[in-house]
């Protein structure tokens, strides 16, 4: 401290003490505040062990279920090659469109989501840290999921074009599920999006090709089923890790459409209130 800015006694002078504890104001920068709303969705998440438990008991269940016991008729192959990768599908959607939707529902009935909007975080924001939380605990999913597959006898083809594959359906899957999780919950009513996030669920879980192969639903239906965002990450799914086929560009494309749709209506429709 320089002579000029202390008293007679060697304190320091107001203006120096006002110059050291000035305040800053203003917001934090864009990725800084997403990380924070990521750390804190993530550790109400966790910590919901309801939620959890509903997101991974079910998957889990229909795996062990249909791979043990010849409830369908699966085709050829081994049964648990074919349920692994739709399982994985059922997981993102539980995950980042069910319990996203109805939590996010919630939020916004109950004021959570009003008080979030009078901080500087934007809508934009909001998706971007809810769709961070969702990836972080599908990654959790799909190692618990992977470790029961491969007990039941999975072998997928690990070939560098699936390790590279598989995270980007996943990724971009992901975005769109929670893209359509987030315009429902932003605009309907709680008990609306409660009742339909789950009906939703039931219609893809039947006609998404998670559990039943599409081969089994008439010819006609086939084209407009694998459109449904279920029924595309499932089949790009089965198509790198059971077939070891290319990359399934059709499924990333229809994915990827969802999900610029989805995100693009929430961005602009959500209300925080």
């Amino acid at each position: 401290m320089t002579a000029a800015a202390a008293g007679v006694d060697g304190a320091p002078t107001a203006s120096a003490a006002e110059s050291e504890f000035t305040p800053a104001p203003g917001a934090a920068p864009l990725p800084r505040m997403i990380a924070a709303q990521t750390a804190m969705e993530t550790r109400t998440l966790l910590r919901n062990g309801e939620q959890l438990t509903v997101t991974m008991l079910i998957p889990l269940g229909l795996l062990a279920m249909f791979s043990l016991e010849p409830v369908v008729n699966l085709g050829g192959g081994s049964r648990v090659d074919f349920l692994a990768p739709g399982i994985i599908a059922l997981a993102v959607m539980s995950t980042a469109f069910t319990s996203q939707a109805i939590a996010t529902g919630f939020e916004r009935r109950y004021g959570v989501l009003k008080r979030l909007g009078a901080t500087p975080l934007s809508r934009a924001g909001l998706i971007s840290a809810k769709t961070a939380t969702v990836v972080i605990i599908e990654l959790l999913q799909a190692a618990i999921i992977t470790g029961v597959a491969t007990g039941l006898g999975w072998r997928p083809h690990a070939t560098a074009l699936a390790f590279l594959t598989a995270p980007l359906l996943v990724l971009v899957g992901t975005a769109a599920f929670s893209g359509l999780a987030l315009l429902m919950a932003g605009t309907l009513r709680a008990e609306a999006t409660l009742a339909l996030a789950n009906l939703i669920y039931i219609v893809l879980l039947g006609l998404g090709g998670v559990v039943f192969p599409l081969t089994k639903f008439p010819a006609a239906a086939r084209p407009f089923l694998t459109l449904l965002p279920t029924g595309a990450l499932a089949t790009g799914l089965r198509a790198v890790l059971a077939n070891a086929a290319g990359i399934p560009v059709r499924d990333l494309v229809v994915l990827a459409v969802w999900a610029v749709v989805t995100i693009g209506l929430a961005a602009r429709t959500f209300r925080w209130e």
